[in-house]
């Protein structure tokens, strides 16, 4: 995993700026902090497939948007590599941000699956990382459907919080 901030409170302001307001000057850091990590990578990025972690039906309709799906897609037409918009939430999951690590992993348990085949070099785009529960349980969704990468699963964040809870 790669992120491309630790988490501090500014970094918690613009992520809920972006997140839950649509502020376009947050949504823009948060590209290009991305887009940094990414151009960090070495190698072919011609088999690479961004994949965005999805939010909750709920949090996209309070938000008016799918918010890592749309940063994706803007960052994905800046660095030339696909988009692959292929997780989705299976069933209802509760709000992560006030549980701990272990409630996290099983309100996560089995929650994502795959609405299409994945392949190539799959790299996960979630915004902020605290505990990795959403990250292994994306990581679990592509490899439990019998789709297994040609390269390696990799994730890249925005924000990791230090120390992981």
């Amino acid at each position: 995993m790669h992120s491309a901030l630790i988490y501090t409170p500014t970094a918690s302001k613009i992520i809920l700026a972006a997140k839950e307001s649509g502020h376009k000057g947050a949504d823009e850091l948060i590209i290009e902090a991305i887009i940094h990590v990414l151009e960090k990578r070495r190698g072919d990025t011609s088999l690479c497939r961004l994949v965005p972690v999805p939010s909750g039906r709920a949090a996209q309709r309070r938000r008016g948007r799918s918010f890592l799906v749309d940063l994706v897609s803007q960052i994905s037409d800046r660095t030339a590599i696909p988009m692959l918009d292929c997780l989705q939430l299976s069933r209802k999951v509760m709000d992560q941000s006030r549980l701990h690590r272990d409630q996290r992993a099983t309100n996560l348990a089995g929650a994502f699956s795959l609405r299409c085949a994945a392949r190539g070099e799959l790299i996960l785009i979630d915004d902020v990382v605290t505990t990795g529960a959403t990250l292994r349980e994306a990581v679990r969704a592509v490899n439990s459907q019998g789709i297994h990468a040609v390269g390696p699963v990799s994730a890249v964040t925005a924000c990791v919080a230090q120390p992981l809870r």
